[in-house]
């Protein structure tokens, strides 16, 4: 491609050659530069638009290995642009171009404005091009942002926490603060909010190392939901995957939201909070053939997603190109992570986050659908190699959400280092335990342990197990004990949507209650299941609220709720503030005690010459379990004894490392069981440090040998007394 003819001497061109590199939209003083990459276009134009909306398109003359590009002088930051591109109509060739659309950047640093598609002629894809007029006349306003990336980040740097030092907490932005009386009223449910004092210091107060936060991606609602007048709150529709989602900025959308952005992020990390993003690279906001063209679909559609297997002449073997989306994400496209350019956008997005915005790591949404080489999974695909091989990408928390909507792309225990999963196996599990409903204790300890069935084969550890009960999507930890049934009626989908499998138990009753009695059974289940999961080995993952008793009324697909169904109440009036106690106490025994973290995995066997066992699995009559006792359907209470004298790994230099030993009872028993503490050579005085039965509190002393009554479903810790800490005494009306 050449620029054309001069037509004097002396002529300038107001469209300076510019580069190739990078993508996107880089300014300068002097210049702004765009790149965007359309292999298959036959003319592109950068649409600049000043403060009345009035547009103005300069035409980009240079092209290079399939990239448009071009400079245009004195932008100033905060300018909003867009692309149109011309080419070949060929929708069965999987060729979209139409100038008559104005095209998002794909590696736009800010999105401004918004998308509202509306009928097939004002927005949705168009079988013919020529309805110009028509097209533009939808209320469109969606526009790139020129940024400039410039910030004081005062010496921040990584922080690149261990995996077993870490405690995830999955927060929605918005809905975390938006109803917070001590964040500004400006900033509620904002990037300022998320970043404001009280909220980071409930955060650390409470004992969390790392918020995982919900899509930030520029997303827009998908034309259904528009039209039936909901939105997608949680974010799982990108467009943009360097934008950082304007609806979340209290300061502006014309850059401002970059900033406000960076300086959460800088926030967190002095609080000692690392930030992890959750990103959906799988698919995109254009959704299905139907969908919107916005941006990767007007500039190379055929390049960027993913379609069926072509067909095949039986006679000459000859295939033939299908223009039909392949969809294994269940939202109407799959990116194509094999093509060369999707992987590269794939790639400098993440890499932007870590380098510019300083975040922490990622969550890959169906994770699955980009291990793809072809339609099959392939774990060495070119993702997962690049990332491994990455200097930068390999050194940041990699989380895998291990499958996607396909029945061959459940991945739970496949994937490869350096990344930890998700793992829906301990949420089943741990549900199932405390609804009575486990099939003997023998799967309950391997996930108590850290999972080893999944991850200890190929040489990992338990830390690549992200162990939760909730999660954004389902019912909450309140909801779990409160609700059997879902009801998802405010969705607009007749109930049918969100999953029936709830593994869930109301105790008798459906629904909230006035009976204190039942409240408080449920209150301490709930504690059960955060003590459980704060406790277990691998890395625990709460979700927002569940250790305050945050409900969603029985809705466990609350995707499309933005309001109070989703946000977190933060008034006391329905706080389960002993819940909240409970959790946080987990979280302090987990923090100052290496021996309920350790790194490598428990063997059964001393750490030193004639020492006890790392890890041995109690009876409740103070033996070992034996094999027959795994296999009882009568037995719903598991005791695990984990010593710390000493850890079986050395300290950082080498040297032994001595902890506390303990003494963990999970009681899932419809009735309270007698224990008995065994008589041992090595721990002889106990005391209380975690109790969700009010007959055992904390600071109860108990002794080797004592038999104590466990209370009906219930968690306690015993923490081991030293001879010189002795001398309190224990409660002689606690025994058996």
């Amino acid at each position: 491609m050449t620029p054309g003819i001069w037509t004097h001497l002396g002529q300038r061109s107001r469209v300076w050659p510019g580069r190739n590199w990078p993508l996107g939209a880089t300014w300068s003083p002097e210049s702004t530069n765009f790149a965007v990459y359309s292999p298959n276009a036959t003319e592109c134009w950068v649409c600049v638009f000043d403060e009345d909306d009035f547009e103005t398109r300069y035409q980009l003359t240079e092209r290079s290995l399939g990239i448009w590009h071009g400079a245009l002088p004195d932008l100033a930051p905060g300018t909003r642009y867009g692309f149109r591109v011309d080419g070949p109509w060929a929708p069965a060739e999987g060729l979209r171009f139409n100038p008559h659309k104005l095209l998002l950047d794909p590696y736009a640093l800010a999105t401004s404005g918004t998308i509202r598609p509306e009928p097939p002629l004002f927005g949705y894809q168009m079988a013919d091009p020529t309805k110009a007029d028509e097209q533009d006349s939808a209320p469109y306003t969606a526009r790139s942002v020129v940024v400039d990336p410039s910030f004081d980040w005062e010496g921040d740097v990584p922080m690149r926490r261990r995996w077993r030092d870490t405690v995830v907490y999955e927060l929605h932005v918005k809905g975390f603060t938006k109803l917070h009386d001590r964040v500004p009223e400006e900033q509620r449910g904002t990037y300022a909010g998320l970043g404001s004092p009280a909220v980071v210091e409930y955060l650390r107060d409470l004992g969390v190392t790392a918020v995982e936060l919900l899509p930030v991606h520029q997303f827009f609602s998908e034309p259904a939901l528009l039209d039936r007048g909901t939105v997608n709150y949680w974010g799982y529709n990108t467009i943009s995957y360097f934008s950082p989602d304007a609806g979340y900025s209290s300061s502006g959308d014309r850059g401002q939201q970059v900033h406000e952005f960076k300086q959460m992020v800088k926030s967190l990390h002095a609080a000692g909070i690392e930030v992890i993003l959750d990103v959906v690279y799988n698919h995109t906001a254009e959704g299905g053939a139907l969908g919107p063209t916005i941006s990767f679909r007007g500039l190379d559609d055929r390049g960027f997603y993913k379609r069926v297997k072509p067909s095949v002449d039986p006679a000459t073997g000859a295939q033939t190109f299908d223009d039909t989306y392949w969809d294994v994400t269940g939202c109407g496209n799959t990116v194509d992570s094999n093509d060369p350019l999707a992987l590269r956008l794939i790639l400098d997005s993440l890499r932007y986050w870590v380098t510019e915005m300083h975040v922490d790591g990622f969550r890959f949404d169906l994770m699955s659908a980009l291990t793809r080489t072809g339609y099959d999974i392939d774990m060495n695909c070119r993702l997962l190699i690049a990332i491994g091989q990455d200097p930068v990408l390999r050194h940041v928390k990699l989380i895998a959400e291990p499958w996607d909507a396909s029945m061959d792309g459940y991945l739970v225990g496949r994937m490869p280092p350096p990344w930890v999963e998700w793992n829906d196996q301990y949420r089943d599990v741990i549900r199932d335990f405390w609804r009575d409903h486990a099939s003997g204790n023998s799967t309950v300890a391997t996930r108590l342990a850290g999972s080893s069935d999944l991850y200890a084969d190929d040489g990992r550890s338990a830390y690549n197990s992200i162990n939760f009960v909730t999660a954004h999507d389902g019912f909450t930890a309140r909801d779990l004990v409160t609700y059997e049934h879902k009801h998802n009626e405010a969705n607009g989908e007749d109930n049918r949507d969100g999953t029936d499998n709830n593994r869930s138990w109301n105790m008798g009753h459906e629904g909230e209650t006035d009976d204190d009695a039942l409240l408080a059974v449920r209150r301490r289940q709930t504690a059960n299941i955060m003590a459980t999961l704060c406790l277990s080995n691998g890395v625990p993952m709460i979700t927002a609220g569940d250790e305050r008793g945050r409900t969603q009324r029985g809705n466990n697909n609350a995707y499309c709720q933005d309001n109070e169904i989703s946000w977190v109440d933060w008034s006391v009036d329905d706080a389960w503030l002993d819940v909240y106690e409970i959790t946080k106490t987990a979280l302090r025994l987990r923090r100052e005690h290496p021996a309920l973290r350790q790194r490598h995995w428990f063997e059964g066997r001393p750490t030193i010459r004639g020492g006890p066992k790392d890890l041995a699995w109690l009876h409740p009559s103070g033996r070992e379990m034996t094999d027959a006792d795994w296999h009882d359907p009568e037995l719903r209470t598991v005791g695990m004894f984990v010593s710390g004298a000493p850890l079986r790994a050395p300290g950082k230099h080498g040297e032994q490392q001595v902890d506390k030993s303990f003494v963990l009872w999970f009681n899932a028993n419809w009735l309270p069981v007698p224990i008995s503490l065994p008589e041992n050579d090595w721990v002889q005085t106990g005391e209380v440090v975690l109790s969700t039965d009010f007959r055992l509190p904390i600071g109860t002393h108990v002794k080797a040998g004592d038999r104590i009554a466990l209370g009906r479903r219930t968690v306690v810790v015993l923490r081991e007394v030293l001879s010189a800490e002795s001398g309190q005494g224990d409660d002689p009306e606690l025994r058996g």
